[in-house]
């Protein structure tokens, strides 16, 4: 059938169509790293992470580019209220937002710019605007005109009459439109600048992703993304901005994430209702928050709770759980994989990610795989080879369709607590020795007692033919 997305800006689900059948540019709005990324970020980032994936799952070649905004009035906050340099800030956090997407499972972008190092980029796209008479300059500062744009607010489908209505705009009587946004701000002492046509100063934030894109998409990019907070005015002004420096489409397709929320109300750092992604990881499992953030329809609201991430963490150890027993059971016993047993659940599951992109679909089908795989492992473990090649075939499609979703198994796994399995190993194993030798002088009191203990910290012990095998809860 062909994958079907649903594009924000047509506002309709239709057939994905990049301009080379075979290769896909993505550009997916990035983090402005003044602070270490919440759920909401990660939110976005495992939604397109998923996307990514499944558009090479599906055969595409994806030239990923996430930007890093790293100079922006947060930023200079940040710096001023701590008296550091923005430099140090940005640096700080964007560290921090790579190593906490990472712990996700998230693949890093095939390109990552930052602002900083392509503000030659903005200011030629710039003076395009100003010489095609859409921007205009008023005491070193640079605005563009959104009347100039006759298709402004196509994305948002709000017309300029119902904006100036629904937002608060500071007025400024040097503006010809309170809408009209800054593309270039005049520098402020203190505050880091650059040289330009216009005198010193910096870019303003739309500008950035517009000059970034195209840089390295070209003029019109196959697939652009965010979060949909960002639909207006961000990519609403990206539009009008690109559009009239080039004369043709921005993006092919605008895919937009849904929010993070706790009581229903957005996750933001400004509504201080924000849980930092640093702070989930110490108490769940990092596959266990991407399992609930991936479980979810990338177009879909999440409302978070604590036990939210238990029903993630309890999906997640099921998936987990039949990786570990099938990968145990198979062995060398495995023999030639049953190829046509496997098929059936991967067209299901193709099925669904071709629907838009739908994980919660794609994650069903998982589930009904491992139901119908579980029996097999017991039957493996009597010696029933045709299981094992039946058992094989299936555990093939779920590591690689597990894979789509970031949730693979196999994977090394970051451990909550600071890598705690690591330092625990030795530990642990030692306990289980002790316990093994008990069980084996028939001291079953002693072996009961070392268990409960080591449920009691965490730690969950399964007895398996081949040996007791742990894993921390």
């Amino acid at each position: 059938m062909g994958l079907a997305v649903y594009n924000t800006l047509t506002r309709r689900k239709e057939p994905f169509a990049p301009a080379d059948p075979r290769r896909v540019g993505m550009y997916v709005c990035g983090p402005t790293v003044y602070d270490h990324p919440h759920l909401g970020h990660a939110r976005a980032a495992v939604a397109f992470d998923v996307i990514r994936r499944s558009l090479t799952f599906l055969g595409y070649r994806v030239t990923y580019v996430r930007n890093v905004t790293d100079v922006d009035d947060k930023i200079i906050a940040r710096a001023n209220e701590e008296e550091r340099s923005p430099w140090e800030v940005a640096e700080e956090y964007t560290r921090s937002y790579d190593e906490q997407m990472s712990a996700l499972g998230v693949k890093p972008p095939n390109i990552a710019p930052r602002a900083t190092a392509h503000i030659f980029d903005m200011i030629r796209l710039i003076e395009q605007l100003v010489t095609k008479g859409v921007a205009y300059v008023v005491d070193n500062d640079v605005y563009y005109s959104v009347e100039s744009f006759e298709g402004y607010g196509k994305l948002s489908n709000r017309s300029l009459e119902d904006m100036r209505a629904g937002e608060r705009v500071e007025p400024d009587p040097r503006k010809r439109n309170p809408l009209d946004f800054a593309l270039w701000k005049a520098a402020k002492t203190g505050e880091p600048s650059w040289p330009s046509p216009w005198g010193a100063g910096r870019p303003g934030w739309h500008i950035e992703c517009s000059a970034m894109s195209m840089k390295y998409l070209g003029s019109t990019l196959d697939v652009h993304g965010g979060g949909q907070d960002l639909i207006f005015p961000h990519h609403e002004n990206e539009i009008a901005q690109s559009e009239a420096a080039t004369g043709r489409p921005f993006a092919s397709v605008w895919l937009h994430n849904g929010f993070v929320t706790i009581d229903k109300e957005k996750m933001a750092k400004s509504l201080k209702n924000f849980v930092t992604v640093r702070d989930v990881l110490a108490d769940y499992p990092a596959p266990a928050v991407r399992t609930l953030l991936a479980g979810a329809h990338y177009r879909s609201p999440i409302d978070f709770s604590p036990g939210a991430l238990d029903d993630g963490r309890a999906a997640w150890e099921r998936l987990a759980s039949f990786g570990r027993n099938a990968a145990a059971m198979l062995g060398e016993q495995a023999g030639p994989p049953d190829g046509a047993a496997a098929e059936p659940w991967r067209a299901k599951f193709t099925a669904a990610i071709e629907d838009d992109f739908n994980t919660p679909e794609a994650l069903a089908v998982l589930f009904d795989l491992v139901s119908t795989a579980n029996p097999l492992v017991e039957r493996v473990e009597r010696g029933d080879a045709t299981a094992a090649a039946e058992l094989s075939s299936l555990a093939d499609a779920f590591e690689s369709l597990a894979e789509v979703i970031g949730l693979s198994p196999a994977r090394d796994w970051p451990e909550r607590g600071d890598h705690a399995a690591h330092a625990l190993g030795p530990l642990v194993e030692y306990l289980l020795e002790l316990r093994e030798e008990a069980r084996k002088a028939k001291d079953y009191a002693k072996a009961d007692a070392i268990r409960d203990q080591l449920t009691t910290a965490g730690v969950i012990v399964e007895d398996r033919p081949g040996g007791a095998r742990w894993r921390l809860a």
